[in-house]
């Protein structure tokens, strides 16, 4: 649309007219912007590198645990064959994409469209295989069962994690008794400080900033986290703010929030395909790619779900 004209005077821009004025096309492209994924950060992905195709299995081998007996002076000793089951650990989904540029358009065009929608769909597919993962029941319900519902804690069934039908409600209060009670749940099971994660929903990354670690001398830093606008690091757990985690509509909007130690959960992907083909129907290329992926709790004990909404 052109500047308003005043009356009697030629519209130049008018269609139908001779156009004296050209429309411009901008030579950059907006910015886009993406849900921020962190799958690769909360798993453990040590046997992705053997994975070729869809249907690949991957044998996870486990440690046995020894018996341990008491002993006695002169008693015949009793001896035992370690053994323990390998986990599987399937390949056994994939998501694909696919793109078509006729030869007219490219030459016609000011900018590399191949490029720019292959590097939308790298990142459109990590958004979809995350999705996936959180809403999937297998990784919500999975872990072990003292890590979840209203009596958390494999010791002392003290921790209420929330339940259908009775979500913990979190607020700034609350929210940083939280994230120490979901500590304490793997501390029960001897779950590993370091490498500690915990997946929360922005909401809620909100309200710890409203909590009293506002007060920088709580957080031992310089600036307090309302200032610098970073998590980070709370009790033990490394803090990923996301806007994939699974929710369901129960007592309100509740959330699944998933905390835990890397060798809980493990998550295998290949890009296995990636090729640029004439395409046989036109003029032009297509450009097309394949990721085959799987997940599996492998350590349920080292992962735990927050049942929670606002």
């Amino acid at each position: 649309m052109g500047m308003p004209v005043a009356p009697g005077h030629p519209d130049y821009t008018a269609a139908g007219t001779s156009d004296f004025i050209p429309e411009v096309w901008s030579g950059k492209m907006q910015v886009k912007f993406y849900d921020f994924t962190c799958i690769t950060q909360i798993t453990n992905t040590d046997w992705e590198g053997e994975i070729k195709k869809m249907g690949d299995t991957v044998n996870i081998r486990t440690i046995p645990s020894i018996t341990i007996n008491d002993y006695v002076v002169g008693q015949k000793l009793n001896y035992e064959r370690p053994h323990s089951p390998s986990l599987i650990l399937s390949i056994d989904k994939g998501k694909y994409w696919g793109i078509e540029l006729n030869d007219v358009m490219r030459v016609q065009s000011d900018l590399p469209l191949l490029d720019k929608w292959t590097d939308d769909a790298a990142n459109q597919l990590k958004i979809k295989v995350e999705s996936a993962f959180f809403a999937d029941p297998a990784v919500n319900a999975g872990c072990h069962a003292s890590n979840k519902g209203a009596a958390a804690g494999v010791k002392s069934t003290s921790y209420n994690m929330g339940a259908p039908g009775a979500p913990v409600q979190v607020t700034k209060a609350n929210v940083l008794d939280m994230l120490v009670d979901s500590g304490s749940v793997l501390d029960e099971q001897n779950v590993p400080e370091e490498g500690r994660w915990f997946a929360i929903p922005t909401w809620m990354a909100g309200l710890i900033k409203k909590s009293d670690l506002k007060d920088a001398s709580l957080t031992g830093d310089g600036k307090s986290i309302l200032r610098n606008g970073r998590i980070g690091m709370i009790d033990r757990f490394t803090l990923y703010a996301s806007n994939l985690l699974f929710s369901t509509v129960d007592v309100g909007t509740c959330y699944f929030s998933l905390f835990g130690h890397r060798a809980g959960l493990s998550f295998a992907s290949q890009i296995t395909e990636t090729e640029k083909l004439r395409n046989p129907y036109d003029f032009g290329d297509i450009v097309r790619g394949l990721k085959v992926y799987g997940y599996k709790a492998t350590k349920p004990e080292a992962y735990g779900v927050l049942y929670c909404k606002k």
